[in-house]
Formats: structure tokens, sequence, C-alpha cells
């Protein structure tokens, strides 16, 4: 499947991949397997190890049917026996390699996110500073273009599954006996006062009514209905 960007975001995510930079300590490999849509195993050297691609987040096999989609184009992109370039971002606590995949200059976790089949993972892109910004406009334009799992109403976040609980949890039916701990503005469900700041992608509830003086800023039009899209 191919997706097509715009002249200016090809261009602009085009320049970006060929100016990143060859590392002194970049490894070539050979793909030997394929395990989900961010995770491989690879022959480099005489070793095999396991590869955690950098900076990204694919859909938990579990979320169906983003998981299995996000697995089946990796497969797409690195078929066993693919020779690749890997830049070496650190070892994290499963023993695995976290790195970027590049076939050639094109770097496979920009395709992946550009195509809606991973996020980036910005709690970790500090480990990507030279292609922070394809990886973030290649997110945009997916999330624009409502491509793979950016097309759904209210997408969790493969972190937030893993983990069973997202903040979505701490949003309940208003009900009488709770209606002193929720903020007013939200009359339909309950949000607790002095909450973190949330967004729409931080909550399942759509098109709900909003009062002033909307803390969270869910009602970005004032017409008084919040998270419309």
């Amino acid at each position: 499947m191919v997706f097509k960007f715009g002249l200016i975001g090809v261009a602009a995510l085009f320049l970006a991949q060929m100016s990143l930079p060859v590392f002194a300590n970049n490894l070539t490999a050979t793909v030997v397997s394929v395990g989900d849509g961010d995770t491989i195993r690879v022959r480099t050297g005489n070793k095999t190890v396991t590869v955690r691609l950098a900076c990204i987040d694919a859909p938990e096999m579990k979320q169906n049917p983003w998981g299995q989609q996000s697995s089946t184009r990796l497969k797409q992109l690195l078929p066993v026996g693919q020779g690749i370039t890997l830049r070496p971002v650190e070892t994290d606590k499963y023993k695995r390699l976290v790195a970027e995949i590049y076939i050639g200059n094109r770097s496979v976790n920009v395709n992946m996110v550009q195509e809606g089949q991973a996020v980036v993972y910005r709690q970790y892109l500090k480990g990507c500073p030279q292609s922070k910004d394809s990886l973030l406009q290649a997110e945009n334009y997916a999330k624009q273009q409502r491509l793979a799992f950016w097309n759904q109403a209210s997408p969790v976040m493969p972190w937030d599954f893993r983990h069973g609980t997202t903040r979505q949890t701490a949003l309940k039916p208003t009900q009488p006996q709770q209606q002193n701990n929720c903020d007013p503005s939200y009359p339909d469900f309950c949000i607790p006062k002095n909450s973190p700041d949330l967004n729409c992608r931080d909550i399942s509830q759509r098109r709900f009514k909003v009062l002033p003086p909307d803390p969270h800023g869910f009602d970005r039009d004032g017409d008084g209905i919040g998270c419309e899209r």
C-alpha cells in the first residue's frame, strides 16, 4: 500500500532524511524476522539481536485491527533477508537494541509513522535528534489524512493500552453523589476538579455540552460543544 504526500510534504521529509549524517557506530544487518510493528530480529556480524525501532511506538497486537496491520506493513518494508543499516540509540531494559533503521537513506521508522502504522514516542524522541522533525511531520500528515491507526474516533495510545489504563478511566458518568467533586463545566460526565490538563485525545467522549470557563479548553470554537471531531 502506498500513500502519497503532497509535494511539499514529500520534499520536506525527503530532504530531512537525505540530510541525516552517517554515524560512526552505524551497523549493517540483515533482517531475520519481524515480531510486531516496532520490533524485529536481525543478524549483524556473527550475532542475532532483537531491535526495537527507536522513537516510535506501534499499536499492540491485541489492539485489533491496528496491531496486526502495523506488523504486516513492517514485514512488507523489511522482508526476511533485507539488508539494512542500524543507527543504535541505546540498549533498553529488555536487552533489546533500540535503533533507527534505514534502507539506503530512507528511514523505516519515519515510514511507519508516515503511513499511520506507528505513532511518535515523544517520551523517547530525544534519542532521534536528526530525524525528530521528520517524525513529527510524518505523524501530523498521518493524523490529518486519518491513515491506519488514526482512522478511529478515539485512538488509545499503545503505551496506555500496555498499562491497561488510560486517563479516560478517570472520567465517569456524572452521578448525584459525585457532583460535588466534578467540574461543572462538563455536566454530561464527570471530570474531577483540579484534574491535570486534558485534551480531546485523552477522553473518549465526543460532542458533549461545555459551560464556561472550560478549564481544559475542549470547546475551541466557543459553540458550547466539546471535542466535535
